[in-house]
């Protein structure tokens, strides 16, 4: 049988995917591996623990389908992850991840010799984030000098797995967009912004459109990951992009939720439209006629996770399932009996760019149970995605309807929540279940003509489930919104002194 292989460089895991030409998928399998905090605010990772990840999730999908003939495989990752590799392509510390809020005085810095914010914005059409990966190579020659001084060049996870597979030094363009170091309109490197930071361009990877075939698998690779050599392997795209083809997205006005460690809005673009402000995140589409809208909080499944490790387990250390504690939730009324929570556990990104805020239960009483406060939280996650949709309604994203995706789109509670807030239908895809590796796996078909286009490509995802907006239930959330909303900018200057250093003696 032909299929398509893609494989996805996840925060906690690595999943290798084998699909049939038809897009029903053949075999699927996923390894898991830690991640590092070495100090607060640090997220760190080994990419030796991609490549064994990537070895043990492809060798058991294989195994699942041994007869299958892989025409393409196409790559997904984790986005903002800095690589760093030296003259001899050795990887020279651990990774920083996109959810590292180490390097604000670099972001600082970077949009200071841009010209300010608009001067940015007119380079790249986004703000340099905290998280993104120019900051990083910054906070590099700032605080690693000796390490700095033998990088060669950079790259992001799922390019790092491609140079294992292939022996070439590439990417392509929504991993690149990424960086903040890319012009998304001219879809090329913002050779202006690098050369006013002071980067020697030869640290930038090479640069393709998703679609195209990056290299070839090498011998090294075939003898790594047990795959034949020469197949051809395509630019991909990172996670946070790729995943809106997987889902089916690929039309403006459709939206997608992805509820994962992260929770992110995102919606196709015909146009590279400006970001006012950028408080969004306007990247290169993996179609390269088309462009990518979203906004990214870095808490959503990550805070339900933290919660019920910390504050659900039992006196025995027994922690609950999620299907209880979301049981629970389910049965409290909408609203959580006047109950808010602000999600921004590891500071924010999107609507708020800000590394210093804090995460947040508003409203607490003695009335509150574990129910409520369970709803609360997922609550808060949705209302968090209404925030980021008010910044791109503007760009006509109306949202007529939402693709759910991510481990929270499997909650029949949290598609629910997602219709009554956005008021239209909330609906999921088969292919949605298996995330940013289904995409990865269409671009591989486009890459190799199985599909003629983005547009045909996306026919392959058939809806499961749809879930149908509550007009009185949406009135009791449109209400709780405008409570939400006016949160954080009272809470902001709080949240900024409790980040003082005399907290952490």
């Amino acid at each position: 049988m032909q299929a398509l292989l893609g494989i996805d460089i996840g925060t906690s895991g690595c999943k290798a995917l084998l699909i049939a030409t038809d897009g029903a998928v053949i075999a699927a399998d996923t390894a898991t591996y830690p991640m590092s905090q070495p100090r607060p605010g640090w997220t760190e990772q080994d990419p030796e623990l991609w490549i064994e990840g990537a070895r043990k999730a492809v060798a058991g999908a294989l195994a699942k389908a041994p007869a299958t003939e892989i025409l393409c495989i196409g790559l997904s990752g984790q986005m903002h992850g800095l690589t760093p590799l030296d003259g001899r392509h050795q990887v020279l510390r651990p990774a920083i991840l996109w959810n590292d809020q180490r390097n604000g005085a670099e972001c600082a810095a970077i949009t200071e010799a841009a010209g300010g914010i608009d001067g940015l914005l007119a380079a790249t059409n986004n703000r340099m984030l905290v998280g993104y990966t120019g900051g990083k190579i910054l906070w590099m020659r700032n605080h690693e000098p000796d390490l700095f001084a033998r990088m060669k060049v950079f790259l992001n996870p799922k390019d790092y797995l491609r140079f294992r597979l292939t022996g070439e030094i590439a990417t392509e363009v929504s991993d690149a967009s990424g960086t903040g170091l890319f012009d998304v309109r001219r879809r090329a490197w913002a050779t202006g912004l690098i050369g006013a930071i002071g980067i020697d361009p030869d640290l930038l990877p090479p640069v393709h459109e998703s679609k195209v075939i990056s290299g070839r698998i090498s011998a090294a690779g075939a003898a790594l990951f047990g795959l034949p050599k020469g197949i051809p392997v395509a630019g991909g795209g990172g996670d946070s992009v790729i995943q809106t083809i997987g889902s089916g997205v690929i039309a403006p006005g459709e939206l997608q939720t992805t509820i994962g460690t992260a929770g992110i809005l995102a919606a196709a673009l015909d146009a590279p439209q400006n970001n006012p402000d950028g408080r969004l995140q306007v990247f290169c589409n993996v179609a390269a006629d088309k462009w990518h809208c979203m906004g990214v909080s870095l808490n959503a499944g990550g805070a339900m996770g933290w919660y019920r490790d910390t504050l659900c387990v039992g006196p025995d250390g027994a922690k609950p399932s999620f299907d209880a504690i979301v049981e629970e939730a389910a049965a409290t009324p909408a609203g959580a009996l006047g109950l808010l929570f602000l999600p921004y556990l590891n500071g924010e990104r999107c609507p708020h760019p800000d590394p210093t805020a804090r995460g947040a239960f508003i409203g607490l009483t003695g009335r509150h149970g574990r129910g409520a406060i369970t709803r609360a939280l997922m609550e808060g996650v949705v209302h968090a995605f209404a925030d980021m949709h008010s910044l791109m309604k503007p760009m006509g994203i109306d949202g007529r309807i939402v693709n759910a995706s991510g481990g929270g789109a499997k909650s029949p509670l949290w598609r629910q929540i997602q219709a009554d807030i956005f008021g239209c239908d909330v609906v999921t895809t088969d292919s949605a279940a298996e995330g940013a590796a289904f995409g990865a796996a269409l671009v591989a078909g486009l890459a190799v003509d199985v599909w003629p286009d983005a547009a045909t490509a996306v026919t392959t995802c058939r809806n499961l489930t749809t879930e149908h907006p509550d007009p009185m239930t949406g009135a009791v959330y449109a209400h709780a919104h405008q409570i939400y909303r006016n949160l954080y900018p009272l809470l902001s200057d709080s949240f900024a002194a409790l980040g003082d250093r005399i907290f952490d003696q």
